[in-house]
């Protein structure tokens, strides 16, 4: 690009800035559509909400309306709302005696930014409903009232009684080391109220989202409607953005996730849910303590006769990667379960690189008590060493393009034309080839080290580990540093300044210019490497309006990793004699000319030299036929 594109981009830049700011609103204009924002929220979040309940509310209506001696379900229509609670070291879980469901789950081993207990939900905050079509009436338990039996600390029978058609009873158990809890459905002595030919029943489950970490944005990125079918590895999740999403699966299921960006609530079942389950999920607004809402519809197996129960599963804890194997163990039939699958390490290659690098290594420097900036510390040194072999071959392709350069320069000056440009272009790549120099030598360490960049984009936000871990000035490696803040919201912005954030950006420049400097252009590149070079220094920028609301781990992780690359390439342009390498490859050349097994016909760069002369053969051969 010429000096008049950049001027234009620099242009078009500032005129969308200035109408940026010519179209910022007022105080009042702001304060107008913060209020609009809000009913549409709600609009939204009540359209969902008619959607998702539409099915329920109608079975409800079934019930409520017969409120008279002879229901079938008068001793369950009314009652007190109780709440009984199971509980081992880890979790209390409390068990409503209105619908017979989990409605509050505290986790002892994990507090909030208050500094209570994080409570996953409470029973404002959760409907569950579970459905089974009778001869002439459905039952809908959602209002209907279960009365406890058998009663210890870490279990508890809710029984639904009817007037003379037998009972329903949800039996919980909770494990007594872990997260898990067991749910039994199970008729008994109901042939009279239920067909014979049923086979199924559905659990319509609604929840809203609490907001449980310092940044909003950032924590509603990653609360996610997760869910995993049957015949694969891998779980999917629903991706909300602004309007309410339902889908249908086309798959059965083996669970459903609501997952908080550090805890979930994992809905499974032993028999697997069928087919065209409805899951949906909306996104609130930031302010009103919420991040998400999310509903599924779900149908699994069940018995009518008793001989056999339901079985569900809850998961009512952390995402963490350890503690969610561990729980695979403790699902009935769960062989291909993978709960830890709810977490999002990335696309299959970086996945790989967190299972079977990253998270090895976090879980072994965790061990020794450290604290966790310096576990991310010692981290990026170890992966920098087990990368130095590629870096080091990187650096040294480049340099020897650039001990070359007295040659190329020879042939850019016997081809100053444009219309010589192949030619040119064909000549540098014969003296590369002749000295054995390839000029795709250092791509080779970029793609090694780019999974792993990346796959640090995925851990630290999953990564509970770090949740509450204070580094230097921040308090919260898991949270955006925001020492520096201010009152009101800037755009683009927001009303902060990330510290680690601007340290990363600043490193990522420094690193930006060694790295320029140290490139050799190939030849008839020039243009590429002017826009490549404008590119470069602009992603500093992108960077810091897109990662000033990150985790400051991962800023202080990418910063330290950038800091060590400048410190491994300057020590690399000290050690390295350019002048010596030239004489080394003057010698290999020299002792390799008469070997044919090392010939540069056989080399790679031989067969790109072939290949641009047989296209240079073919644009004369095209030039000549146009001649005639």
């Amino acid at each position: 690009m010429d000096k008049r594109t950049y001027y234009g981009f620099l242009l078009i830049g500032l005129a969308i800035i200035l109408m940026f700011f010519l179209n910022k609103p007022n105080k009042e204009q702001a304060a107008k559509q913060q209020q609009y924002a809000a009913r549409q929220d709600s609009i939204r979040m009540a359209e969902f909400e008619n959607d998702t309940t539409a099915v329920i509310e109608a079975d409800t209506m079934n019930v409520t309306n017969a409120v008279d001696t002879l229901s079938p379900f008068f001793p369950s229509l009314t009652g007190t709302d109780e709440i009984y609670t199971i509980s081992n070291s880890h979790v209390k879980v409390g068990i409503s005696s209105k619908g017979g469901i989990p409605c509050r789950v505290e986790l002892n081993d994990y507090k909030n930014q208050q500094g209570g207990n994080v409570i996953i939900f409470d029973q404002s905050e959760i409907s569950l409903n579970i459905r089974i079509d009778g001869k002439d009436r459905n039952i809908s338990t959602g209002d209907l009232y279960f009365i406890p039996t058998d009663v210890t600390g870490r279990s508890i029978t809710m029984r639904m009684l009817t007037q003379g058609y037998g009972s329903l009873d949800f039996h919980y158990e909770l494990d007594p080391e872990s997260y898990m809890v067991n749910l039994d459905i199970r008729a008994n002595g109901m042939s009279d109220l239920l067909p014979s030919n049923l086979s199924n029943l559905s659990v319509e489950w609604i929840q809203n989202l609490r907001q449980q970490e310092k940044g909003f944005e950032f924590e509603q990125r990653y609360t996610t409607l997760t869910y995993k079918r049957g015949d694969k590895n891998n779980a999917k999740k629903l991706m909300v953005s602004g309007n309410p999403r339902i889908i249908n699966s086309e798959e059965p299921l083996e669970w459903v996730a609501f997952k908080n960006q550090f805890f979930s609530t994992i809905l499974i079942s032993s028999a697997g849910f069928d087919a065209n389950a409805r899951l949906a999920a909306a996104s609130y607004q930031k302010g009103n303590g919420y991040l998400k809402k999310m509903s599924a519809t779900l149908v699994t197996a069940f018995d009518p006769r008793g001989n056999e129960p339901t079985r569900l599963q809850f998961y009512l804890g952390p995402n963490d990667y350890k503690i969610l194997r561990s729980a695979n163990s403790l699902v009935h039939e769960g062989s291909r379960i993978r709960l830890q699958k709810v977490m999002d390490l990335g696309w299959p290659i970086v996945r790989e690189f967190n299972r079977f690098l990253i998270i090895p290594l976090f879980n072994l420097l965790s061990r020794w008590g450290l604290n966790m900036g310096i576990v991310i510390l010692l981290l990026t040194v170890i992966i920098k060493a087990i990368v130095q072999p590629f870096t080091y071959k990187s650096f040294i392709s480049s340099a020897k393009m650039r001990a070359l350069k007295p040659y190329v320069d020879e042939v850019n000056a016997m081809y100053p034309k444009p219309e010589d440009a192949m030619k040119k272009q064909q000549e540098t790549m014969a003296v590369y080839s002749k000295y054995g120099v390839s000029p795709m030598g250092g791509c080779l360490p970029t793609l090694i080290q780019t999974p792993i960049w990346m796959a640090f984009f995925f851990f630290v936000p999953n990564a509970i580990e770090l949740r509450q871990q204070s580094f230097l000035w921040a308090a919260d490696l898991t949270g955006f540093d925001d020492i520096i803040h201010w009152s009101s919201n800037i755009p683009l912005i927001g009303n902060h300044l990330s510290i680690f954030c601007l340290l990363f950006c600043a490193s990522n420049v420094i690193n930006t210019v060694i790295s320029m400097k140290q490139q050799q252009q190939a030849p008839g590149q020039e243009d590429a490497m002017k826009t490549m070079k404008w590119m470069m220094y602009l992603m500093p920028v992108i960077f810091f309006f897109s990662f000033n609301n990150y985790s400051s781990g991962l800023c202080y992780y990418y910063f330290i990793s950038a800091l060590a690359n400048i410190i491994i390439m300057m020590y690399l342009r000290r050690t390295t004699n350019e002048a010596e390498l030239l004489k080394q490859l003057q010698a290999n050349y020299e002792a390799n000319r008469n070997d044919p097994k090392k010939s540069r016909s056989n080399s790679m760069m031989a067969r790109l030299e072939a290949m641009q002369k047989e296209q240079e053969r073919l644009r004369q051969l095209q030039n000549k036929q146009k001649g005639k």
